[in-house]
């Protein structure tokens, strides 16, 4: 399942840690491909994730807007990206599954075994902290910008869509969370199904995942704005479009994981 480009990077299986493969600029679209393709080899189950995931972001941002936290949709909506591969554990399951021709189940996909071992927690632990550490962010840009409180989701586009300082809030909290989330992404693109697959601890596979984006950075940009655009997109519709987007990717991500490691 590795890229027909993908070749080992030399000199990278020292100190026990897996050889990174490079990678062409194309792969990132065969990985789409791919997991476009093993979504419908077992719909069923893949999709009733999607729904329940599309269903409870969906019912979550209803309960915020009606509530008039319109900021807070925002914080979630930007924030999902940090969470997001710790939810997909079931789509890495799904693809290991298929890639080894065993049947996929909705039990399977739910309850993942190796998904509560102790090193994927303390992936999510970290993940977790980042998240929080996003909000926190996200709240002082959003206090250096207004004096005002909003109380109302109209008050609150109207601020962020049709004032300078909406204008520079929606700037600086771009740049700010593109670090951050850049960063969370090079930590966990390759460490999340590495710990699902193998028996690698949490710090070879973070080291990995750095290494993996390092070692490809034109391709693994475009990969983190492909899953940008994607999950930006899916919550243009209240998430609903997670019902086939996220189990998609998810299982092109099991794809890059695949590519990436020579394991």
């Amino acid at each position: 399942m590795t890229s027909p480009q993908a070749s080992a990077a030399p000199g990278q299986a020292r100190d026990g840690l897996p050889p990174i493969r490079t990678i062409g600029l194309s792969a990132p679209f065969a990985w789409l491909a791919g997991g476009f393709a093993d979504l419908w080899r077992a719909p069923g189950p893949l999709l009733a994730y999607g729904l329940a995931l599309a269903l409870v972001s969906a019912g979550l941002c209803w309960g915020l807007y009606v509530s008039n936290l319109a900021f807070w949709v925002l914080i979630l909506t930007f924030g999902f990206v940090f969470v997001a591969p710790m939810l997909a554990m079931g789509t890495y399951e799904a693809g290991r599954r298929l890639e080894a021709g065993e049947p996929v189940s909705l039990p399977a996909v739910l309850f993942v075994r190796p998904a509560f071992r102790q090193d994927v927690a303390y992936l999510g632990l970290a993940l977790l902290l980042i998240y929080l550490f996003w909000g926190r962010i996200a709240q002082i840009v959003f206090g250096l910008s207004t004096y005002q409180m909003y109380d109302t989701v109209d008050a609150f586009v109207a601020f962020a869509l049709r004032s300078a300082e909406g204008h520079n809030m929606l700037l600086a909290g771009t740049l700010v969370g593109g670090v951050i989330a850049f960063f969370t992404y090079a930590l966990v693109v390759v460490a999340a199904p590495l710990l699902l697959n193998g028996s690698a601890n949490v710090f070879v596979a973070v080291i990995t995942s750095f290494r993996a984006v390092a070692a490809n950075p034109g391709p693994m940009l475009l990969w983190a704005a492909i899953l940008a655009a994607f999950i930006l997109a899916s919550a243009a519709t209240g998430f609903l479009a997670f019902v086939i987007v996220f189990p998609w990717l998810g299982l092109a991500s099991w794809r890059a994981y695949r590519a990436l490691v020579a394991e």
